[in-house]
């Protein structure tokens, strides 16, 4: 057993975390309260959306009673983490960025989630991301750009790779909806470069002036010259 020279102290620091914790959530709880006030809702399942930007909030009461909540903007806050989403089933659209989240675990609980935000947080682990997100079957506009784990090397490559159907990540479109190829291979860049031939081809052609004779040429042109050559480029 360990002995703490200093149990006092060591005391006071819990109950200082607990405090700070309750005086977190009432922040929280007054910040929806005055949201439900301005947009007029008076039961819990008139609420569609929350507005909970740029409220200095730390940490979100659950929000589990709002069982038909779509929208949430929670940007421009201070949150570590996300615990407060289990039963929001019907949630679309959530907006994270700007915090100081380092880990999203809880967000599988959202199947109807379609747009996520969570750039300029503090997400470091990619795998552990890319694990919470890859039930997410419905999820097309993700961005984590700003975020420690964007200095991986293979970044985008990891993303585009386990998250198919993802169709536009930090802003850039890298799919095509039903033309991406979501077999799983072994190899990412297997995997790129199949989904990169499904799409759409271009074609550009254009005359090879070296072999267009002259006035002059023409002029003295004999039979058999070969005719004018034209140059084309495919390109995925």
């Amino acid at each position: 057993m360990s002995w703490d020279p200093n149990p006092v102290p060591r005391a006071l620091r819990c109950w200082s975390l607990r405090r700070a914790s309750e005086t977190a959530l009432q922040s929280s709880r007054r910040a929806v309260e005055d949201q439900l006030k301005i947009c007029g809702h008076k039961r819990d399942a008139d609420v569609f959306e929350l507005f909970l930007s740029k409220k200095e909030l730390t940490e979100v009461i659950d929000l589990s009673r709002f069982k038909k909540l779509k929208y949430l903007w929670l940007h421009h806050n201070k949150l570590h983490g996300i615990t407060f989403l289990t039963r929001n089933y019907c949630l679309t659209e959530l907006y994270l960025n700007n915090n100081a989240i380092f880990e999203i675990e809880g967000l599988h609980y959202l199947p109807s989630l379609h747009i996520l935000l969570l750039h300029h947080n503090e997400l470091t682990n990619i795998d552990a991301t890319v694990k919470e997100l890859k039930g997410m079957l419905n999820l097309k506009i993700l961005s984590l750009y700003q975020n420690p784990l964007c200095q991986y090397n293979l970044y985008r490559l990891y993303i585009i790779y386990h998250l198919p159907g993802v169709e536009l990540l930090d802003r850039n479109h890298f799919a095509f909806a039903n033309n991406v190829d979501k077999t799983v291979f072994d190899d990412p860049e297997d995997a790129v470069f199949v989904r990169s031939m499904k799409r759409s081809v271009m074609t550009f052609s254009s005359m090879n002036w070296d072999t267009v004779p002259t006035r002059e040429e023409r002029y003295l042109e004999e039979e058999g010259t070969e005719p004018a050559q034209m140059l084309t480029v495919t390109l995925r």
